[in-house]
Parts: C-alpha cells; structure tokens; sequence
C-alpha cells in the first residue's frame, strides 16, 4: 500500500502511465464523458470530493506543462478557475470555446469525475516530461 500521495488505485496507475504532451480531465459532476474515454468516478456526494481538492492531489503526482479550461469558467465560475492558477503556479493555460473543450476531453487518456457541483468547474491537464522545463 502506498504511503502518501494518491492512492486511489485507478486514478495513480493513469497518472504513472501518462507519456510526454499525454493529457488527463479532471472534471465536475455534470461533463458529459464521451463514450470510449476511462471514466475514473469519485464522486460521492454533492461536493465530495471537490474539484480543487481533486486537482491538488493529482498535481502531487503529475508533471504538468499546459491546461485547458473552458473560457466560461473566467465569468461563470472565477473562484475554481483562480484555484487553477493558484495550483498550476507558472503553468500556462489556455482558453477553449465550452464545446471545444468537450470535444477534446476525447483525446484525454480519463476523465475523472468529482463530486464538484459548481458550473464549468474541469481541466484537461497536458503531461509534461518529468519536470524538465521544455521552454528553455
């Protein structure tokens, strides 16, 4: 058994098995989830866990260089995405159209599904390679 970080089973072995530009979602309880695409589902309840909390914990684990969010977030819902930015630090993130942004968590290797009841509340997160800084 592991002793710290994620250990939710499911949710560690995608993060352990993601590759270089590899992407994750970590999204609210209400995105549709295409059909094809892991569903990792956490939710509990209404607001367990929450999406922030869900984030934290994954960002112990994972490299990550670039995020996705839906542009609604920055007027539907400012207090996740200034979360997001206070979590990703310096990494840079990226505005999508909401439908934009659905169609690409296809390409995500999961979508975790928290128990976050606040709209527009989900990131598609872009694995990086193991911390290097690719931009210098």
């Amino acid at each position: 058994m592991k002793k710290t970080g994620l250990i939710n089973g499911p949710l560690s072995a995608v993060v352990a098995h993601l590759g270089h530009s590899d992407m994750i979602t970590i999204a609210d309880a209400g995105l549709p989830i295409p059909s094809g695409t892991q569903r990792i589902d956490l939710a509990l309840k209404r607001g367990q866990p929450g999406f922030l909390e869900t984030l934290e914990v994954v960002l112990t684990e994972m490299f990550v260089e670039k995020a996705y969010v839906s542009e609604d977030v920055l007027t539907r819902n400012p207090h996740i995405y200034q979360g997001i930015q206070e979590l990703l630090g310096n990494v840079p993130i990226e505005t999508l159209p909401h439908t934009e942004f659905k169609k690409l968590t296809a390409s995500t290797k999961a979508v975790v599904r928290t128990g976050e009841f606040t709209p527009f509340a989900n990131v598609i997160l872009v694995a990086g390679a193991w911390g290097f800084d690719l931009a210098k």
